[in-house]
């Protein structure tokens, strides 16, 4: 009796073709069973412990008819911050500071004078330097928020808050002590 037939069973009962499908099917299942892999932990933020920072985020060009009104919704100190659109948790805001809007002028001698912008328009317009408080971890890559979002000099940070939501750019981050 031959092993293999010429309809290609195995001692003419087990077609081999079906034999080996069994085999990659055994395999997956014991793969996934009792070799599920490596569990997903961050050991980066076990072995680093959160200090407080200071976050400077300039944001240019808001459009705000009514600047009192937000800054006194500053006053409430807490705001949602949201990082590559993935939530990031609250920050306590500090400070904020209004930039003044200039415009480069010529003078008659060929130099150049900062100048107070004199368009209308340009009054409800504002850049603000607002400060920011927060805890983040410290590594060696930089400073991470809420357990996973990085935050470095040139990120794009969204503010939101009761009624203003508007993004800007990180310009300093500073460790303070606690």
């Amino acid at each position: 009796m031959k092993i293999i037939d010429s309809k290609g069973r195995l001692f003419g009962k087990l077609s081999v073709l079906d034999l080996a499908a069994a085999c990659v099917i055994l395999l997956v299942v014991v793969g996934v069973f009792f070799f599920p892999g490596t569990p997903v932990t961050n050991s980066l933020v076990a072995q680093t412990k959160q200090r407080p920072i200071e976050v400077k985020l300039l944001v240019r060009g808001l459009s705000v008819a009514n600047y009192d009104a937000l800054a006194q919704e500053f006053g409430e100190k807490q705001a949602d911050i949201v990082i590559r659109n993935q939530p990031a948790g609250k920050v306590d805001i500090v400070s904020s500071e209004v930039l003044p809007r200039t415009t480069a002028v010529p003078q008659p001698d060929g130099t150049v004078k900062a100048l107070r912008d004199p368009r209308p328009e340009i009054e409800m317009i504002r850049d603000i330097l607002v400060t920011l408080d927060s805890r983040a971890e410290v590594t060696d890559t930089g400073y991470v928020l809420d357990g996973s979002k990085k935050i470095k000099i040139g990120s794009s940070i969204q503010l939101q808050g009761n009624i203003y939501d508007f993004s800007g750019t990180v310009v300093a981050i500073n460790t303070r002590e606690s």
